[in-house]
């Protein structure tokens, strides 16, 4: 029998320890957020749908973002026992430069449309935490007011090569001149991706105001306040705007692209170049071979070629093919500390996160980007500690197995001779 008796008044006062209150909105709905999921659920109920749904979404039936996530799930770690870790050093050098933490924010085009602050934000966020910031060549802030948010921090540009050579040699110029030091030279945009979601949403940029944008604004004002008082859209490189995105890349881009043009790049571009859109092993051995800084296995973020390759399934080989001290990087799903460390046990140098970051910064301005950043930092942290590894370069392929859920027939019908 368990004796009973009445509750002691001082056992009670100590049970009772009410938390103070937090009267600043914003901050109480970002510290309700424990990982990027949370922060995308938050940017959702914030941002009109048109808005939401050009970040969250990707080209036609999504298969490609939906597998390259699933790919990152399909993670089995193999962790060390009785190998202390109780500190973990998550820097690295990349290109050149050091990083606090071994990834960058990638280039998002029409950041201020999520949210106004826009690639300010971004800047400013990744200045602080020490890690790389890309500006878009389709961004909403200027190359030089990027500088100035992102005054003594790394900044890198996105290139994309347009219908009219000399916008892009312009961007080019303006970049060097600025003191951005590395040049993401995009290949895989010839044209345009079938974004679905945005052609139902009549999403345009600038976004125009209907009965649909409109009603789905009432529970949002905020959005539309931020919008209509804060200066007009600046982009980085469109003089003129109005339509689709699509339409707009389809007016802009050139899908005669060759390696003429990244000849031409390389000779005008004095810092860092590497090579993003990287889908397949034998673009990825050229590009090292002819003595580009690096490469980013991107599908672009599932946004271009439906059923594209998935780039961390793509990581391992290429590695073995190219080498592991050629500096291979990595995006597309990334949505969790762990899948970092994964791919940097794989054999990336880099990683790079987009939509991690817009979810931020829909949720809550700069704010939200650093509370993005701080997440992920967190969970590599904490994978790291778990694994036994004490440094990045501790990471090893050993770490990690990818299990097979989507396996090419020729590989399905192999294993099977084997049998």
């Amino acid at each position: 029998m368990v004796s009973r008796q009445l509750p002691k008044v001082p056992e009670l006062l100590e049970l009772m320890q009410f938390k103070k209150p937090e009267l600043n909105a914003k901050k109480r709905r970002l510290d309700q957020a424990l990982t990027i999921a949370d922060l995308r659920k938050i940017a959702k109920r914030r941002t009109p749908k048109a808005a939401f749904d050009y970040t969250d979404g990707a080209a036609e039936g999504e298969l490609s973002l939906a597998r390259a996530r699933q790919a990152f799930e399909d993670v089995e770690f193999h962790p060390g026992i009785l190998k202390p870790a109780p500190d973990v050093d998550t820097s690295t050098t990349i290109l050149g430069g050091p990083s606090a933490l071994p990834f960058g924010i990638a280039p998002t085009g029409f950041t201020r449309l999520m949210q106004t602050e826009g690639e300010s934000a971004g800047a400013g966020a990744a200045a602080a935490a020490g890690i790389p910031f890309t500006l878009s060549t389709l961004g909403t802030t200027s190359i030089e007011d990027v500088k100035k948010a992102n005054p003594h921090g790394r900044n890198w540009f996105q290139l994309y090569v347009m219908r009219d050579r000399e916008i892009s040699y312009g961007l080019v110029k303006r970049a060097a001149e600025a003191g951005f030091d590395t040049l993401q030279f995009t290949v895989d945009t010839p044209v345009a991706g079938a974004r679905l979601r945005d052609k139902r949403n009549g999403f345009s940029i600038p976004p125009q105001l209907t009965v649909g944008t409109i009603v789905n604004a009432i529970p949002r004002p905020w959005w539309w306040v931020d919008f209509l008082t804060t200066p007009k859209l600046e982009f980085a490189s469109l003089s003129t705007t109005g339509g689709t995105v699509g339409e707009l890349l389809d007016a802009a881009m050139d899908p005669t692209i060759s390696y003429d043009d990244l000849d031409i790049i390389r000779e005008m571009w004095p810092g860092k170049i590497v090579i993003k859109g990287v889908q397949n092993l034998a673009d990825s051995k050229r590009l090292i071979d002819s003595g580009v800084d690096g490469i980013i296995l991107s599908n672009h973020g599932g946004r271009q070629l439906d059923r594209a390759p998935i780039p961390f399934r793509l990581l391992p080989e290429v590695v073995r093919e190219v080498g592991r001290d050629a500096t291979v990087m990595v995006d597309t799903g990334i949505m969790n500390g762990a899948d970092i460390v994964a791919s940097i046990a794989l054999g990336a140098k880099f990683t790079l996160i987009g939509r991690a970051y817009l979810y931020g910064l829909m949720a809550g301005g700069r704010e939200g980007v650093d509370k993005t950043i701080s997440i992920l930092r967190s969970e590599i942290e904490r994978t790291m500690q778990l694994l036994g590894v004490a440094s990045l370069e501790e990471l090893q392929p050993s770490h990690v197995t990818q299990l097979a859920r989507l396996v090419p027939v020729s590989e399905a019908a192999r294993a099977v001779a084997e049998l």
